[in-house]
């Protein structure tokens, strides 16, 4: 049976096919529940430098695998006292030109938003009375709210002015950043 080093090292070395398989294969042995404590250990030590290797992966095509497959593993990250410890790195993927990038990196996202607006969404929640860890989840939350907005105004383009609907909007990748900043707002509120 495969591994999830095993998976990546395939990423990483492999030819497109097998390099593309072996991503797909990573959600299948997430959700095999076969690894045990030995797979959750190298799920972190992956998710954890990811942003790393990622820097050093050449072929476009060898990307796209890699951070698909991060973004199917990307929940089990052991970083709840720090959740925005990959968010500069999520900000250069939702500029990115391919499609499945930016998805994954809007993926990525809205899995940080939960624990980051749980003190907002259920104040009166246990895991929402500490003051200093919500000012922190605050400051979070303004600064990616901030960056987004500049991505935004970044991307926009005036055709865009004529859509009502995110959904309407053409794929790119303005659309992927209000995909992120509308779930912001939902979860905050539209303050």
């Amino acid at each position: 049976m495969q591994t999830f080093n095993d998976l990546f090292k395939i990423i990483l070395e492999g030819d497109v096919d097998s390099s593309r398989k072996a991503a797909r294969d990573v959600r299948k042995l997430i959700y095999s529940a076969k690894n045990g404590r030995d797979g959750y250990d190298e799920i972190k030590k992956i998710v954890n430098n990811s942003d790393e290797v990622y820097r050093n992966i050449k072929e476009e095509w060898r990307q796209e695998n890699f951070v698909m497959a991060i973004s199917v593993m990307y929940f089990l990250h052991d970083k709840e006292d720090k959740p925005d410890f990959l968010f500069p790195w999520l900000f250069y993927l939702i500029q990115h030109k391919n499609g499945n990038i930016r998805q994954s990196a809007v993926r990525m996202f809205r899995n940080e938003l939960g624990p980051l607006t749980v003190h907002i969404r259920h104040p009166e929640n246990s895991y929402s009375s500490n003051k200093i860890i919500n000012e922190k989840r605050n400051q979070i939350l303004f600064d990616m709210r901030e960056e987004l907005l500049f991505l935004a105004h970044k991307f926009h383009k005036p055709v865009y002015n004529k859509y009502k609907y995110i959904d309407s909007i053409p794929t790119g990748q303005y659309k992927s950043i209000q995909l992120v900043l509308t779930e912001l707002e939902f979860d905050c509120g539209r303050e």
